[in-house]
């Protein structure tokens, strides 16, 4: 194994999420790319926050979960997806704020990508009802096609349903996949058991 690979692996094997954390990323001049909670040197950028308990973002994190449930809920009915799962991208990809936009591209709740929203007739990706319809119907379409494997299924939410499949319908090698679909899980087993306090 070439040893920037080994290097990368064992720093996967010590980086573990936390529900609380944020996440910086780094990429050396080597290729390599790092993932911490606790950035130290230059280099890092962060890639996903938690709004921490006792700042005005948590307190606007828990108002905008609770005033948009009852529609999160309303839509997974419809589509038949888990509203905790609904819940638990939501809560991954933009700590429930409309407005998020990430540097890929990516807008709104569900962080939907341009094609994505085309694909599933949303017009406006900031809009509430909108990207919660169009990103739930997507988590069905995925749930679907990975045979209801949900950490598939968050996998290629992430990383596209082309990505899966290219690695035979496994979890693609990316650091930021593999830990993507670890970060929703565990926000998914907290909504499962009814457990907000996170």
């Amino acid at each position: 194994m070439h040893k920037a690979h080994v290097l990368l692996l064992v720093g996967l094997m010590l980086f573990v999420f936390t529900a609380s954390a944020d996440v910086y990323k780094k990429t050396d001049k080597y290729g390599r790319v790092f993932f911490t909670d606790k950035p130290s040197g230059k280099g890092y950028r962060m890639v996903m926050r938690t709004p921490k308990k006792g700042t005005v973002a948590y307190k606007n994190f828990i108002q905008n979960r609770r005033k948009l449930t009852p529609l999160i809920k309303q839509k997974a009915k419809q589509f038949k997806v888990d509203p905790a799962l609904v819940m638990a991208v939501i809560h991954a990809e933009s700590a429930y704020d409309q407005h998020a936009i990430s540097k890929a591209g990516a807008v709104g709740l569900m962080q939907l990508m341009p094609a994505t929203a085309q694909r599933f007739g949303v017009t406006n990706r900031n809009n509430p009802e909108q990207n919660i319809t169009g990103g739930t119907q997507y988590l069905r379409h995925l749930l679907e096609l990975f045979e209801f494997n949900i950490r598939l299924t968050l996998a290629a939410y992430n990383a596209g349903e082309s990505a899966v499949a290219k690695y035979g319908n496994q979890i693609p090698p990316y650091p930021e996949t593999q830990n993507y679909v670890k970060r929703v899980i565990e926000y998914y087993q907290n909504y499962l058991s009814g457990n907000k306090n996170f």
